[in-house]
């Protein structure tokens, strides 16, 4: 079969099972699995693909039409121009956590800091981006030992392992409040409970429903976030979280409720939507 004619097959197969990106995605599976980038699959599209390729490629190919993650049938996904192992243990990192490092950068970026903590690190994209855009040791926490290993192979893979402690920890019970933080971030699980499985299938069943359930209306961590992290931060020290859209005004009532906070803020993302909160410890002087 040439190239051309098995990527037109599988788009259309893709494309009938609800895939919005079809072809793009049939692209990306067979250069994931023949190491080809796109020019050389445009400039061999008349080639032949040999028949155990065609076999592994349309079993890729049924696997991603029973809505099961690209990103868990390629093991990857970018993130800040870096290439972050993914597996089913792990959210799949997305653009709206790289808005919420973009804010901590214009916030933090100059600022000489000696330690941050990542809550809910999750694939461990946020440490590896503070470590190595920051350059200071980084506590990176989860709850998941299953996530916390595949983090631990993305600090390996950047580099930065020397700089980040992985911790296993229900938000903040493992941390000792002797050692405070200049700097906070967390994607913390914020979804309601009741609204998941409403979600696209590739999220509400492939997705670890720990890192996405937020309880009833979504606030529960973002609420016990409130209720502790003051005794974790260093004065003046930042707090930043992602935030579900339609938490708003829940999110600034709760933070302009504590004494612990000032200078709170909700910040809109690039499509105008409330996404992150941004608040410093209130003893800022």
């Amino acid at each position: 079969m040439r190239i051309d004619t098995l990527l037109a097959t599988a788009a259309l197969e893709l494309s009938r099972a609800g895939i919005a990106e079809a072809a793009l995605e049939a692209r990306l599976l067979l250069q994931h699995l023949t190491g080809l980038t796109r020019s050389q699959l445009v400039l061999r599209g008349c080639g032949p693909v040999d028949e155990r390729t065609v076999a592994r490629y349309q079993t890729l190919i049924a696997l991603r039409r029973q809505r099961i993650p690209l990103q868990h049938l390629t093991g990857s996904q970018e993130f800040w121009s870096l290439d972050f192992t993914v597996s089913p243990a792990v959210l799949i990192p997305r653009p709206e956590t790289e808005f919420l490092l973009e804010q901590v950068m214009q916030t933090c970026g100059e600022r000489v800091l000696t330690r941050a903590l990542d809550l809910c690190t999750g694939s461990g994209v946020i440490a590896v981006v503070l470590a190595k855009e920051l350059g200071c040791p980084v506590v990176a926490a989860d709850l998941s030992e299953a996530a916390l290993q595949v983090a631990a192979a993305n600090f390996s893979k950047h580099g930065v392992a020397n700089l980040i402690l992985p911790l296993c920890s229900d938000l903040f019970a493992a941390l000792n409040q002797t050692r405070k933080f200049d700097l906070i971030v967390s994607n913390p699980p914020y979804i309601a409970e009741e609204e998941i499985d409403q979600l696209e299938p590739e999220v509400c069943k492939a997705e670890p429903r720990l890192a996405l359930s937020g309880g009833p209306g979504g606030m529960r961590c973002i609420e016990r976030i409130a209720a502790e992290a003051h005794a974790f931060l260093c004065p003046g020290g930042w707090l930043f979280l992602e935030i579900g859209a339609d938490q708003k005004m829940a999110v600034e009532a709760l933070f302009r409720s504590s004494s612990h906070y000032g200078e709170v803020r909700v910040i809109d993302d690039w499509s105008g939507r409330p996404r992150v909160l941004r608040a410093r410890h209130a003893s800022n002087r």
